[in-house]
C-alpha cells in the first residue's frame, strides 16, 4: 500500500511508519514537529518507499505533496492530535483546534482521492464512563465544561469518531477507528507534557519525586507500542474482517485487559530503576480523570486477530534501559 501518516514523528506514528515500511509498504509521513521528532524516525532513514513531508497536517497541500512523493495514496493514517494531559487543562482551546482541524482535513483529502481511512481515536473519547470494559456500545460521559478542561481532548476523540461515521455513511469512505489504550514504550514523552509511564520513570532517572495524582487506586490498561500499532496497521491493512465482517465504520479497541493502578505503576518504576525516588501524593488529583479505564477487545481479536502479550514488567525494563541509553 502507499500510506500516509500523519503526526509520524510521534510516538505513535514513529512506530507505525517503522512497521509499514518494514512490511514492504510506501509510508510519507506529515509532520511539523510540535511534538514529533526527526530522530524518531532515524530508522527509516534511507529506506526504499520512505518519504517526510515536514507541515502541518490541517494544511491540504501537505497531503497533495505527500500523495505525489508516493505515486498516489491508499490509506491514511491519521494519529496527529495534541495529547498530554497538562494540555488538556491548560490549553483545551488548542488541543480541540488541532484535533478537529487536522481531522477534517484528513477525512475531505481521503473521500476525495478514494483513500482507505484509519482514525486513531481514545478511550478518552468515553469520558468518565464508570462501566467497565469499555465497548463499542459505552456510552460517552462528559462532566461540566465550566468545571475544567479536561475532556477537550476526550470530547474531541467523540466529535472525530462521530466525523468518521458521518463520512462513511455520507460518502464512499472506508474508515475504520482504533482506541489504543495508554500505550508506552521507548520514546514516550516524559515532560511534564508527557504521559504516566513517561513521567514516572523520567522522574526516577532524575531521582525527583514521584507524582501520583490523587490517591492512585485509578486503574488503566497500559500497552505495549509495538503491539498497539500493529493493530493500528493491521485495521488498515485488511479488506474485511478475519470473521468476515465489513471494517467501515468499525470500532477497535486497542489494549491489555490487565487492570494496573497508578500506584503500583509507581512502584513498579522504582523496582525497575532502583531509583531513591520517593512517591508523592497529590491530593487534589486530575480533575476529570476517571476511576478506570479498560478494554473489552473481542471484536478486535475476532476482526483483526489482535491480542496483546507483553507484560507490564519486560515492557517497563525494555523502556528503562532505553531512557539510560538517552543519557
Amino acid at each position: 500500500m502507499r500510506c500516509i501518516v500523519t503526526g509520524g514523528a510521534g510516538f505513535l506514528g514513529s512506530y507505525l511508519t517503522e512497521q509499514l515500511v518494514a512490511m514492504g509498504h510506501s509510508v510519507a509521513v506529515i509532520d511539523d514537529m510540535f511534538r514529533g521528532k526527526k530522530k524518531n524516525l532515524e530508522g527509516c532513514k534511507g529506506m526504499d518507499g520512505y518519504f517526510l513531508v515536514l507541515g502541518d497536517a490541517a494544511e491540504r497541500s501537505n497531503y497533495e505533496k505527500a500523495a505525489d512523493k508516493l505515486g498516489g495514496v491508499d490509506c491514511v493514517y491519521h494519529l496527529a492530535a495534541i495529547n498530554g494531559t497538562r494540555w488538556f487543562h491548560e490549553r483545551p482551546d488548542f488541543v480541540i483546534q488541532v484535533n478537529l482541524n487536522t481531522l477534517r482535513v484528513a477525512l475531505d483529502f481521503s473521500i476525495t482521492r478514494g483513500a482507505r481511512f484509519v482514525f486513531t481515536s481514545s478511550p478518552e473519547a468515553f469520558g468518565e464512563q464508570p462501566e467497565m470494559p469499555l465497548t463499542n456500545d459505552s456510552d460517552s460521559l462528559f462532566t461540566s465544561a465550566s468545571l475544567h478542561g479536561r475532556h477537550s481532548y476526550g470530547a474531541s476523540k467523540y466529535l472525530g469518531e462521530i466525523m468518521v461515521q458521518h463520512a462513511v455513511s455520507n460518502s464512499s469512505l472506508d474508515g475504520r477507528i482504533v482506541r489504543p489504550f495508554n500505550a508506552y514504550g521507548p520514546r514516550l514523552p516524559g515532560d511534564a507534557y508527557g504521559q504516566v509511564t513517561g513521567i514516572f520513570l523520567e522522574q526516577c532517572r532524575k531521582e525527583e519525586p514521584i507524582t501520583v495524582h490523587g490517591d492512585g487506586m485509578q486503574t488503566r490498561s497500559f500497552t505495549w507500542v509495538e503491539e498497539v500499532v500493529e493493530g493500528i496497521r493491521i485495521a488498515g491493512e485488511l479488506e474485511e474482517g478475519l470473521d468476515g465482517s465489513q471494517l467501515a465504520g468499525a470500532a477497535f479497541n486497542l489494549g491489555s485487559t490487565e487492570e494496573v493502578n497508578v500506584a503500583e505503576l509507581a512502584n513498579l518504576c522504582l523496582e525497575i530503576s532502583g531509583s531513591n525516588s520517593e512517591i508523592h501524593f497529590q491530593e487534589t488529583g486530575h480533575p476529570g480523570d476517571s476511576r478506570r479505564r479498560t478494554p473489552d477487545i473481542s471484536q478486535t481479536e475476532n476482526a483483526l486477530g489482535w491480542t496483546p502479550s507483553q507484560s507490564l514488567e519486560d515492557g517497563l525494563r525494555s523502556c528503562w534501559r532505553w531512557l539510560q541509553a538517552e543519557e
